[in-house]
């Protein structure tokens, strides 16, 4: 039972929160666009916001790179510059940098959800959910520090890579290589997969409008008294 169990957490349901992430967010472009938006707050409080969600975004944004750069690249590609063991180190201080100054900020943006009453007010039970989800996921993300200084020759960081890659490559095995993991690293992975679950149920899919192109965007023209002058 606990084996049935234990593929159907990392071998099926990561299929069925992709599938969900993906799809759930194509529906809801399609049918509820003028949901897709951030909603943000800044007019009932803006500085603890401003703080808040600079660090929020810088670290994750870090932790998401990180993680998707580091979990996917195959070993021989890394392992032309960098060994196993020095990635992991590396993943540890940079990965521990960014969780650390996500985790302040994340702590400010859920402290004002819930502790400012005008806030609360205009918060849905989503709202407050998502941000305690992630909040949670980071508390895991940062309680595997210390399991992975104790595999410091990379073994599991391998075991989860491969994890990782079996499942973007649909092979039926991957579950096996999270067999003999850390329950930190466990509950880390199956959080991560409810957050892409939960994803287009939430104000994170403005995540998918992202103004790339802001730094890009044409000048516009402003006239003054009858004159024009270009402004960025």
């Amino acid at each position: 039972m606990s084996e049935f169990l234990h593929h159907l957490a990392f071998g099926i349901y990561p299929y069925i929160a992709l599938a969900v992430f993906l799809l759930g967010s194509l529906v809801r472009f399609e049918r509820e666009q003028y949901s897709w938006r951030s909603g943000s707050s800044q007019l009932l409080r803006a500085r603890q916001l401003r703080i808040g969600s600079n660090l929020f975004h810088i670290g994750i944004l870090f932790l998401l790179f990180g993680h998707t750069v580091g979990l996917l690249t195959p070993h021989a590609i890394y392992s032309l510059f960098i060994t196993a063991e020095q990635k992991q180190m590396l993943a540890i201080v940079s990965g521990g940098a960014a969780g650390v100054i996500c985790f302040v900020g994340l702590t400010m943006l859920l402290h004002r959800r819930l502790y400012d009453p005008r806030i609360r007010k205009t918060s849905s039970p989503m709202d407050i959910a998502i941000l305690a989800l992630l909040w949670a996921q980071l508390v895991l993300g940062l309680a595997t520090l210390p399991f992975s200084l104790a595999h410091r020759d990379g073994h599991v960081m391998m075991q989860l890579s491969h994890w990782a890659q079996h499942i973007v490559t649909f092979q039926g095995d991957a579950a096996s290589y999270l067999a003999g993991v850390d329950w930190v690293f466990k509950a880390h992975i199956f959080l991560g997969l409810t957050l892409f679950l939960v994803f287009p149920f939430s104000r994170l899919v403005h995540i998918w409008s992202a103004p790339v192109g802001y730094m890009f965007r044409p000048y516009q023209l402003v006239r003054r008294r009858g004159r024009g002058a270009r402004v960025a």
